[in-house]
């Protein structure tokens, strides 16, 4: 299977060449501020995607799935939406999540410690994918400033599930990819920090 993964791609969906995959995994942060209109031409722009399957989440700039989650989702035709919850793709265990550690005044925003942990907490046992909006502490989180702003407890129950792999973003300026133990974890942000406009490739991740 190929799996093609993006995250933070803000409205730039035109802008992005977007691989020829199996499955395509968006970390949320497909919108700037999460208008109605925003999520429609996101969706319009996933139907004219090859990929057989596509699984989403939100991001802290996708407002309305907190806000009107019903209405939300029910602009999304054309992907799968995950918040807190698990789809099966071929035989792949995936689990989605949008939270992150307190980020200026947007969504999905938790104090860091007991309520962010008991979100993790959620996460079943035999995932082989994480996606979530954050990145672990260590891993894809610094930011221009220098700052590791990852989130511990995501960490370590990343190391308690020991999924095949973790795609995220949020951070835009931590692309990339790493490997830890098991797990091959991936920032998958298109956008660049100082413009927020695509500056990266999307990862595709042979399964």
């Amino acid at each position: 299977m190929r799996i093609v993964c993006l995250s933070d791609t803000h409205g730039f969906h035109d802008r992005i060449a977007v691989p020829p995959g199996d499955l395509l995994l968006h970390a949320g942060d497909f919108t700037m501020v999460g208008r109605e209109d925003e999520i429609a031409r996101f969706d319009a722009w996933l139907a004219t995607l090859p990929h057989r399957r596509k699984v989403v989440i939100a991001g802290n700039h996708d407002w309305l799935f907190q806000l009107e989650p019903a209405r939300a989702r029910s602009l999304l035709a054309h992907a799968i939406y995950l918040e807190d919850s698990e789809t099966t793709v071929e035989g792949l265990r995936i689990w989605g999540s949008p939270w992150q550690p307190e980020f200026a005044r947007w969504a999905f925003n938790l104090p860091r410690g007991a309520p962010l942990a008991s979100k993790w907490a959620l996460t079943p046992s035999g995932i082989d994918l994480l996606l979530t909006h954050g990145p672990p502490r260590g891993f894809g989180d610094r930011t221009c400033g220098g700052e590791s702003v990852g989130c511990e407890d995501l960490l370590a129950a990343l190391r308690r599930l020991r999924p095949r792999a973790h795609v995220f973003g949020h951070i835009h300026e931590g692309y990339g990819t790493w490997r830890d133990g098991e797990t091959t974890l991936i920032n998958a942000a298109v956008c660049d920090e100082a413009y927020y406009a695509p500056a990266h490739a999307p990862v595709v991740l042979d399964w």
